[in-house]
């Protein structure tokens, strides 16, 4: 059984805050705030930026502004810093781990670019595209050792905590 709480945090950056040091900083902080209340749980946290020319990439709210940022990362390379965070609050043990993801693009035409926006609509997503969709259409290749990280947990970094705390996935359901 799980349960998902939303952690009523600041994410504000930091002044001189890098963009991995504040991933680092939010997913902890985000752990942390959960475990207040949830004694005897594992918790699991993470939070997840992406990175463009060494600044952070936003939501683009606009198809304009989609069709900029997909504009500028054509035949580019963004990075996706998403720390991870589980914190077994019976033990009281924190396990934290950082996944970078650089994802390359593909040379992008206008109309590819107009075409992927009208279909999918990534207007709420960080850099203008979703990876689990067509947004994979874009990549000329993604350098990652999980790419469910992409996408906001890594998997099998997660998997390898769960074996150090002792819980060997997957696990027999009880019966």
């Amino acid at each position: 059984n799980f349960e998902q709480v939303a952690p009523d945090i600041d994410e504000t950056p930091l002044s001189r805050e890098t963009p991995r040091e504040m991933v680092e900083r939010l997913s902890l902080a985000k752990g942390q705030e959960i475990a207040k209340n949830h004694p005897n749980a594992i918790i699991i946290a993470s939070d997840q930026t992406a990175v463009f020319n060494e600044l952070p990439i936003g939501k683009p709210h606009s198809i304009e502004n989609a069709i900029k940022q997909l504009s500028d990362f054509s035949g580019q390379c963004i990075t996706f810093y998403t720390g991870l965070v589980v914190i077994n609050t019976s033990t009281q043990q924190t396990y934290q781990t950082m996944d970078i993801t650089k994802v390359h693009f593909r040379a992008l035409s206008e109309a590819v670019i107009r075409n992927y926006i009208d279909i999918e609509q990534p207007l709420k997503c960080a850099g203008s595209f979703k990876s689990e969709g067509l947004g994979i259409t874009l990549f000329k290749r993604i350098e990652s050792n999980d790419p469910n990280a992409l996408i906001g947990l890594p998997l099998i970094e997660l998997t390898d905590i769960f074996y150090q705390m002792g819980y060997p996935l997957p696990l027999q359901p009880n019966r």
